[in-house]
């Protein structure tokens, strides 16, 4: 494997550069230091994520209180639809904090990505329904989705980039894991706050001011968030740059430049981590209420189940990926996939026992293959590019196939008359990202991120 150095030879492509030393020498960076960088991370970016979790369990009450009922179905496809609208701007979001994190730090744009999703996650809970303001409560619904998926297009990957420049060698994956595990931890607490308000309260309350109670914890959280991130001094590496005056005036134009192989085959795996996730953890607990049958309580059990099965699965699923690399457990994820998917979906129509089972099944495959996605996409990017490439290559397959997720799957179940469908799809995008890393990934783990260079053949 060789590489080209884009500081000293951007004009010159295809010419070797020495790589900058894995080390940055003078900053030491202690245990006591890790921990408090683990903390702010997990802490942000919970936050970033309980708002997913909250609209998922809340799906079905928001669809009666944001769109006309004239068809059941079509309301829960317009809610999924809003869902898919807060991926609308992860593009831009993840140009903006991309380059930002590039250019100004990983930590200040951590900082500024808390602090829209939990602004813009109160204001939903604060949101009037149609019946007060008509047509105006969905499309505000919608925009306010959009700042949140702003945000969201720079979190997942600068959170990533941020906990692993400070990871010791040979631990990257188990460091990164701590993004993935809070991504669990906030689906879990907000189905948790979803059951737990759906069995206290009535229909009526429910839908007067109870579904309201998990977007209002956004700003609290926030504040807590944004508190710790701004406490933390930015990695080695980002103030190694900028010592060298090695940051990137351009680095989104850069990273596409010079990084594109890695940005395609980066959006090429991570098609099946994202509708992996979003079917386990946002659409199954509609899918399992309105097309199977089960209680509002009985889909959001089990959707806990399933997200708690998932942040167990991540440590060990890490801890592999460090020992055998990220190619092996990437291939893994995406062969399980497309041999488990249709058996899991099976499962979960037979009975609340079966349900509980095919979930974690999923749950388990999502958590493979999103603790070797996550160190991955870092590895792949040299240090002046990673915020941006790692952004532009991540949020591009949440866009295009995350967020349409639950809205695909709905119409498929229709279209297809069958159950099954969603499941089919998933074993067909697990196939093409199989090929995928067959075809382009190289093994990343062990590559030092301090380096200048960009990967080649």
């Amino acid at each position: 494997m060789t590489g080209h150095d884009i500081d000293s030879t951007s004009t010159a492509p295809g010419a070797v550069g020495a790589p900058a030393p894995a080390a940055v020498p003078g900053q030491a960076v202690t245990p006591a230091v890790r921990r408090k960088v683990t903390l702010a991370t997990a802490i942000g970016n919970f936050v970033e994520w309980f708002d997913s979790g909250a609209y998922a369990v809340m799906s079905a009450t928001i669809a009666g209180l944001f769109f006309p009922q004239y068809d059941k179905t079509a309301a829960l496809l317009a809610t999924w639809a809003v869902f898919a609208g807060g991926f609308v701007a992860r593009p831009i979001g993840a140009v903006f904090f991309g380059r930002y994190g590039d250019r100004i730090g990983r930590n200040r744009m951590l900082a500024l990505s808390v602090l829209c999703m939990s602004g813009s996650t109160l204001l939903i809970g604060l949101m009037p329904s149609y019946a007060t303001l008509g047509v105006a409560a969905p499309v505000l619904l919608f925009l306010l989705r959009a700042v949140q998926g702003f945000s969201t297009g720079g979190e997942y990957t600068g959170a990533s980039a941020f906990i692993m420049e400070y990871a010791p060698e040979g631990r990257r994956a188990r460091y990164a894991s701590v993004v993935a595990l809070t991504v669990g931890f906030a689906a879990v607490a907000g189905s948790l706050t979803g059951l737990l308000i759906t069995w206290s309260l009535d229909e009526e309350a429910l839908r007067g001011w109870g579904w309201r109670i998990p977007f209002l914890l956004a700003g609290p959280l926030g504040l807590i968030g944004l508190y710790l991130r701004g406490r933390i001094e930015d990695t080695p590496v980002f103030r190694a740059m900028e010592r060298r005056e090695a940051v990137r005036e351009a680095p989104v134009r850069d990273a596409w430049r010079v990084c594109r192989r890695q940005v395609l085959t980066l959006f090429g795996y991570s098609i099946t981590n994202a509708v992996g996730y979003y079917l386990m953890s946002s659409y199954l607990i509609a899918y399992m209420s309105e097309e199977i049958g089960y209680t509002k309580a009985q889909s959001m059990l089990t959707g806990c189940v399933a997200m708690l099965a998932y942040s167990a699965a991540c440590p060990l699923m890490a801890a592999a990926s460090d020992r055998f690399g990220r190619r092996p457990m990437l291939l893994l994820a995406c062969g399980g996939f497309a041999v488990a998917t249709l058996p899991a979906f099976w499962l979960i129509g037979t009975s609340l026992a079966g349900a509980l089972l095919g979930t974690s099944v999923l749950a388990v495959l999502v958590a493979v293959i999103g603790t070797s996605n996550v160190p991955a996409m870092v590895e792949m990017f040299p240090g002046q590019l990673r915020a941006s490439g790692s952004a532009l290559g991540y949020t591009a397959a949440y866009v295009l196939f995350g967020g349409m997720a639950p809205f695909v799957a709905t119409g498929l179940v229709t279209v297809l008359g069958t159950p099954l469908a969603p499941g089919f799809y998933l074993m067909a995008l697990a196939v093409v990202s199989a090929l995928v890393v067959l075809l382009s990934f190289r093994e990343t783990a062990g590559l030092p991120l301090a380096r200048t260079t960009v990967l080649e053949g």
